[in-house]
């Protein structure tokens, strides 16, 4: 068995961005903080699927640089490997949430910048295994 705590963690960018909390061969368990208006790079992971799971605030999750969703606390989603994905926090307000990559696929991220507007990146191919 593993554990962890949300409490004190150590974030990529100080007080915000993702922070790890338990990472394993068989997922990563993790914490992103948005302070207002900041985001996460558009990315794709190529082997895993990645669930977020709301705790405080709101923001944009943008998937395939198309689709737009306003996340509030107790909201629950969950993209596929392949799948881009972006994050925005466009309120006045700190934006929390969990996030769990399954498998654990260290490496595995691909940022694709991209904001609203542009035109969506090219997706390179997923590498064999």
């Amino acid at each position: 068995m593993k554990s962890g705590s949300t409490n004190d963690l150590e974030y990529r960018f100080g007080d915000h961005g993702p922070a790890y909390v338990i990472r394993d061969p068989s997922s990563e368990i993790g914490v992103l903080r948005l302070r207002p208006g900041d985001d996460m790079t558009n990315h794709i992971h190529h082997f895993c699927d990645e669930s977020f799971i709301v705790l405080e605030g709101s923001a944009t999750l943008w998937v395939g640089c198309e689709q737009r969703y306003v996340l509030a606390a107790g909201d629950v989603y969950r993209c596929s490997p392949g799948e881009m994905h972006y994050f925005v926090n466009e309120t006045d307000a700190p934006f929390r949430m969990v996030f769990v990559k399954s498998p654990a696929s260290p490496g595995d991220t691909v940022n694709l910048p991209w904001t609203p507007g542009q035109p969506a990146p090219q997706v390179p191919e997923t590498p064999a295994l």
